[in-house]
């Protein structure tokens, strides 16, 4: 399951990280309200933790920002502003949770195990475009022409899932890589460029028409081939 944290105290969000991933999350850490708007709108989360109060855009904007837009992902508010008046606001814009600082680690686990356990997206298993299937339970991808599926390893799945949630959207390289990586990641061009091969090689594998097409300098769009 990955989850997007938005919180500009970087000790504190260092310290979510590091619990979420003990506990066997994914998880993108991001610092300003703008950041987080953009990873959130790519489609890849399955819940988000936001605190109010951030650089470039304040929490309550960005979740309004969400609601308006249809996104239904599950969002759970960390934040100092623990007045009733600021949780009822926190509420009415969308949060499905409001945690008030500080908070128990264990509180703060349990709250978003129930908000991403109750989300409608969480029942969407399959992925689909052009002639091929991407399962989200078994990380196994099919080509419903040929019938032929192979699976994914954890970078080629989480590739798959970018690109098929974005379908002829052109991706640049430094933003698949901080997806995929992370913000914090350390991967570089040449480990992009071997996991795309792997995938590429899947695919073919399959007998996809669809493709990954590299647009030279540019990065990286999902097409329907011909």
């Amino acid at each position: 399951m990955r989850i997007l944290l938005v919180e500009d105290e970087k000790p504190l969000s260092a310290a979510i990280c590091k619990v979420l991933r003990q506990e066997n999350y994914l998880v993108d850490p991001v610092y300003t309200g703008t950041d987080g708007l953009e990873y959130i709108l790519s489609g890849v989360y399955d819940g988000v933790i936001l605190d109010v109060m951030l650089p470039g855009m304040d929490g309550f904007t960005l979740l309004q920002t969400l609601r308006e837009k249809n996104i239904s992902t599950p969002v759970l508010m960390l934040t100092a502003r623990g007045g009733l008046e600021d949780r009822l606001t926190g509420l009415q814009s969308g949060a499905d949770y409001y945690l008030p600082k500080p908070f128990d680690f264990r509180e703060l686990l349990a709250c978003l195990n129930a908000i991403t356990r109750r989300s409608p997206t969480l029942q969407i298993q399959e992925l689909s475009f052009g002639d091929i299937t991407l399962n989200q339970d078994s990380s196994v991808l099919s080509c419903t022409k040929t019938g032929q599926s192979v699976k994914l390893g954890t970078k080629e799945y989480q590739l798959m899932e970018l690109f098929l949630r974005n379908p002829k959207q052109l991706l640049p390289r430094e933003t698949i890589i901080e997806r995929v990586w992370g913000f914090e990641g350390e991967a570089e061009y040449n480990n992009l460029s071997v996991y795309l091969s792997f995938l590429r090689r899947k695919m073919s594998f399959v007998g996809t028409k669809t493709e990954i097409k590299a647009l030279r300098g540019r990065g990286y769009r999902l097409e329907e081939g011909q």
